[in-house]
Parts: C-alpha cells; structure tokens; sequence
C-alpha cells in the first residue's frame, strides 16, 4: 500500500496519504510517504508540514533528531509547533536545547502562550537553571500570564528543584488558587532542604492530600533519619501505593535498620522492580553483600525480570566477597537475556571479575569493548594495579592517553595505587606531577594517600611525613594510619609515636592505631612500652578486629578466623593443618616467630602462628576443592608475612594455585612464588 505514494500525480484533496501515517511502524515506512510531499512542493505548506511533522512526533517520539528536521521544514511554525517540539526535547531529557530553542522561538517573533511557558519553566527545573528560570518567570509577568494557575504551580515546582525556596515560597503565597501539584511542591521544596517543621505545617494545612503529598513528607523525615516520625506518618496513609513502601524501606536501609526494612518487604502487597533493586541496593551499599545477593536470588526466583541497575548492584555485591563463580553465572545470565552491554555494565563487569581474582577475564571484557570510555580505563588500570601488574597497568594508561582520552582523578588514584604496590617511587612521583601540571587535577586527599602510602612502604618515612605535613588539605586518620603502618613495616619508633599521636587526637577509639603501636614496641622488644598500649586499650574498651577469612565453595560462603573450631569439619581442617605442617617442614620451612608479638615461648608462637585464619581456610579448600583446583581466599587484614611465605610453598607441595585478596590487594601465589614479588 505505501509503494502507490510514489506517484507525483496524486495531490492532497484526492489522496489522503497524511492518514497513511497512523499505520506507519518504522521511520523507513514514514519516509515513504513523506517523500511524495517533498517532491510535489506541498511540503511548503505550513498546514502540511505541521501535520506531519506533529503526527511523526506523536508515532515516533525517541526519535527527536528526525523530528527536529521535520519541524525545521515548517515556513513559519505557529504556537503549537513550538510547544510540540518544545515538550519533545524536555520529555526526552534534552532540557537545554530546550531552552536555546525557546530562545529561537522569540528570536523569529513568536509569542510564547500559556502551554508554552510552563513546558518552558520544567525544563529550567530539570537543569536546576535558577538564572534561566527567572527570566522566563520576566516573560511570565510581562505577558500577562502571572496569574494562571498551571504556569504558577510550574514556577512554584521550578524554583523548588533549583533550591530557591524564597521563591517558591513567594510564588505560593501570592497565589490566589492553589493546585494540588503547587501544594505538593511547596512542601517537597522545604523537605529537600531539611525544613521539615515548615513541610509538615503546609503538609496540615493542605485541603486535599494525595498519596504524593504523604510519600513527599515520609521521604523528608527518612533523609534527616526521623524514621520514627516518618514511619508514623506512613502508618496514617489512606491508601499506600508501592512507591510510599519503597520511601519507608529506602528510608531503613540508608540508616542500616535492615531488620524494619525487611519487616516491611515482606509485607508489601505488591512489589515492583524499584522496590527488588532498593534492597539489593541497600543491603549493598550498608555492608550486607551476602544479603543483597539473597535478595537478588529470590527475585529470580519469582520471575521478575532484572534491568541494569539489578545487575550492576548484584555484581558489587559479588565483588565485595569475591564470588568468582557466582559473578560468572551473572554475566552468563546477561547473555541470555540479551542485555545490552552499556558502559556502566561494563565498568562493572572488568570491576567484578578484578576483584574476584580473574584480571584476565577483566582484560577480555575490556578488550571486546568495541568503544572505550574513560570509565572503562579507568576500571582496568585499578584492577591491574590491584593484582600488582604495575607495568601492564602503566602500559595502558600510556595508550589511553595516546588515543587522546583525558584522565579524570580516579584514573590517577589508579595510577599511583600501581606504582605503589610495585615499589615505583619514581615513577609515583612523576605522575603525581603530572595530574596537577598537565591535566590541572587538584590532587584529593586520596592522591596525598596514595603517595604518603607509596612512600611508606618504601621507606621513606620522613618525606612520606613532609608530605602529610605539607598538603594544602586537613590530614586524616586514615593518612596517619598509613605512615604508621610504614613505621611498623621498618620498625621507625620515632615516626610511628609522632604518627601513633596524630591518629588518637582525631579518633581516641582507632583500634587499628593501638594495635599497630604495641606491634612496633613488641618488634623492639619495649614489652612495657606493648604492655602500657595494650593496657590502654582495655581502659578505653578498644578490641582489636580478628583476621578472618573467607572462602567460597558451592555458593555458600566460609568463614573463618584465628583458631577457629566452629566449622562442621573442624576434625577434618585440623587434621589437614598437622599434613600441611608436616609437608612444610619436609621442604625447609621455618615458622617466622616474629611475627608473634607476644611475649610467650618460642613453641606458643609456632602453634599460634599454625591456626591464623587463611592457613584454615587453605585447608578448608585442600579438603572440598577438586585437585589442582585454584583456592580463593578473601582476607579482612593485612596478610601476614609468616602466611606469605607459608603459602609460597603451599602452592609447590600441593600443586595448586592459592588466590589471596588482602585488605588493599592481590596475592598470586603460584609454583612457590607470589605475584607481588614479596612487596607488599
């Protein structure tokens, strides 16, 4: 039917091809009959041109390019042209060609009318652009429209996202007829910026409420942690719909109440994939990853499909445990679905599989990116530096800028984690340069971290101390930290007191601090000087955090720590532990008593050092993984350098592969030797 279009003969009264548009399903079939227009000259006629042009925007609205030049064929577009491609571009998140376009608009003399305005006043509101927005609010009051309803309420809505309360304020005042929407932007306005008393007080005098109105109040009270007056006020709502449960759940979880929030998951009427990605989400980013990924199973379990942002939490989760097998099965999942790979997912994707222990399969999912960002580099060459392959991590941040990609800040923290985990001071202190000089990145207090950590490890504790000292930036406690870890490194007690000092006068309760001070006292044999520390400790009620380590086997995670005889296969594991014992001596290993810092027989230490957690859970995964199958082992702490050495020849004697991630890195350990070099 479309192909009779292409005869020239036929003209608009005797062929009413413009009602052939209705049935049109691509922009190819369009075409088709808008050529014919094109090539009779009817398309410059205004009433021609706006039909097709408006009915193409109402068939064909995403795509907005093919719309614009439909609307730049239009001689003189009258009022409704404008306001139809005006709300195209806004509904579409295109706010400021909006605005250059109204500014067109006046320019070829057209005068708004009172649908344009307040399409107009949105988009001011979705760019938060106070200073457009005013003006528009000028042409407002000089066209006469200052007092319609719906342009009022627009404003009132507008200055509100743009954080210009006075405004608003003025505007609703002044109102002599208020809507619902004006009423539930006035509020949502003082909730945004912590007034609650005054959002709750508008909230009362309000005529009519709508379940918005309620939602509106509930999400102001939940983000300045009033849960109690917020979970009060949903108790009192008429008529809950799905997105005022989700307000109160969000609410709980950013504030790690977990239990109230899966009190009220479960007891939702119905749940929409918001509120699925909400607690996987929640849990996540509140320090439950297991939980999230439980959350996550039911979901697929009940069948409800998961979109991107499903996937991107699910696969955090999976790299805060290091579940290799489970990441797998996520992406394998993808596939089957047919998600497209956008460049969040993909960032996620090289993130998961570095952090899972597999930097290979991160480097194939890099490479089989067929357009890459910033984002994409960046995520490598962290993963990289991670697992201590500093120069391949080099490498590509050469190439990266070779093929002219600016790096951002996160690039660089990426840069000098490699060069600090691979001993590259030099290096370290040229790149640092650089970001400032050459790319004019202010460097963050992480960057000064990075170096102050490089330098540490290093040995260059006065200049890692100059730098704390010197930057522009208020020192932290974790940066302190860092040079007193470097101090317990190489046994520097002058810089580790002066370090230890800083720590406690920004956090008298830093368990960390205390613990490594007695570390550096008991290395030195200063047992009183331990003694006073540790009694410190007890005054202040401060615990040290035990190791434990984790390990995965068919999807149920296993944790363990110093000592630990909880596990059902205890008998087993301590068994295995005396085997292992055994081989190690067989082939020259000395326990290094050192690394005990209590002042107990040398036979103590041999035992203590015997049951640290990843020696247990080594032997967890000698018991259940098939041979020759690699161990991976996530670690909270430090690895401790008797286990390092241990576990070099571990991976000879058994002939497997034993993955480690410590608390900052990647331990491959191989044919007895590890991937970090023993720098770490």
């Amino acid at each position: 039917m479309l192909a009779c279009c292409s005869n020239p003969s036929w003209t608009l009264p005797s062929f009413p091809a413009l009602s052939l548009l209705h049935i049109c399903t691509t922009t190819k079939e369009f075409n088709q009959i808008h050529t014919p227009f094109v090539k009779t000259g009817l398309i410059k006629q205004d009433h021609v041109s706006t039909k097709l042009f408006s009915l193409y925007l109402t068939l064909h609205s995403d795509n907005l390019d093919h719309a614009r030049r439909l609307f730049d064929q239009i001689q003189e577009p009258k009022s409704f042209a404008w306001n139809s491609i005006l709300k195209a571009y806004i509904n579409n998140h295109r706010s400021h060609e909006a605005l250059v376009l109204y500014h067109n608009c006046l320019f070829h003399g057209v005068s708004p009318n009172k649908f344009t305005l307040p399409i107009v006043i949105k988009g001011c509101g979705r760019l938060s652009a106070s200073e457009e927005g005013r003006q528009v609010h000028g042409h407002v009051l000089k066209m006469g429209f200052g007092f319609d309803i719906h342009t009022q309420s627009s404003l009132v809505d507008m200055y509100s996202k743009c954080g210009e309360i006075c405004f608003a304020k003025k505007v609703f005042d002044r109102m002599v007829e208020r809507d619902l929407i004006s009423w539930n932007s006035m509020i949502a306005a003082f909730a945004k910026c912590g007034e609650m008393e005054r959002a709750h007080k508008l909230f009362k005098e309000m005529p009519r409420k709508d379940v918005f109105s309620w939602t509106t109040l509930i999400n102001g009270y939940a983000k300045i942690g009033s849960m109690t007056i917020a979970k009060a006020l949903f108790d009192e709502i008429p008529e809950k719909n799905v997105v005022s449960w989700n307000t109160i759940i969000s609410g709980y979880l950013k504030y790690g109440q977990i239990d109230s929030a899966f009190h009220l998951f479960n007891c939702m009427p119905e749940r929409s994939l918001v509120s699925w990605n909400l607690m996987i989400s929640g849990l996540e980013h509140s320090g439950h990853p297991k939980k999230a990924l439980e959350v996550f199973d039911e979901m697929l379990k009940v069948r409800v499909r998961p979109n991107a942002a499903t996937i991107v939490s699910a696969l955090s989760a999976v790299s805060e445990l290091a579940l290799l097998n489970k990441g797998k099965w996520i992406h394998s999942y993808m596939d089957r679905l047919g998600f497209q790979i956008s460049a969040v997912l993909a960032t996620s994707l090289i993130e998961m599989y570095s952090k899972c222990g597999s930097i290979e399969i991160a480097l194939e999912v890099f490479r089989s990116l067929p357009e890459r960002r910033v984002g994409h580099w960046t995520a490598i060459i962290i993963g990289l530096a991670m697992h201590g392959l500093a120069n391949h991590a080099l490498k590509l941040f050469k190439e990266m800028r070779s093929v002219g990609l600016r790096p951002h800040a996160l690039t660089f923290l990426g840069v000098l984690n490699a060069c600090s985990h691979a001993g590259m001071v030099h290096e370290g202190r040229l790149y640092f340069e650089v970001m400032s000089h050459e790319y004019g990145i202010i460097p963050t207090i992480q960057h000064y971290g990075c170096m102050v950590d490089m330098l540490s490890r290093s040995g260059h504790l006065e200049e890692a101390k100059d730098v704390i000292e010197r930057m522009p930036l208020q020192a932290n406690e974790v940066i302190w930290m860092t040079l007193l870890s470097g101090c317990r490194k190489h046994g520097n007690i002058e810089i580790g007191e002066y370090a230890a000092k800083c720590v406690v006068e920004l956090d008298p309760n830093a368990t960390g601090c205390y613990v490594l001070l007695s570390n550096i006292y008991a290395a030195a044999g200063r047992w009183d000087d331990m003694a006073k520390v540790r009694e410190t400790m007890r005054w202040r009620g401060v615990r040290k955090d035990p190791g434990r380590s984790l390990i995965d086997h068919g999807g149920v995670i296993h944790e363990f720590i110093v000592g630990d005889r909880s596990h059902p296969q205890t008998e087993e594991i301590y068994l295995k532990l005396d085997e292992m014992h055994e081989r190690l001596k067989s082939i020259g290993y000395e326990p290094d008593k050192t690394q005990v810092l209590l002042h107990i027989e040398d036979s103590e230490k041999e035992v203590a050092l015997s049951y640290h957690s990843e020696k247990l859970a080594i032997a967890f995964g000698l018991i259940n993984l098939e041979r020759g199958m690699p161990i991976r082992i996530v670690k909270n702490l430090r690895v401790c350098p008797d286990c390092h050495s241990a576990t070099k020849l571990l991976s000879i004697t058994y002939g497997c592969d034993i993955i480690v991630r410590d608390n900052s890195r990647f331990h491959h350990f191989k044919n007895g030797s590890c991937s970090c070099m023993d720098y770490w």
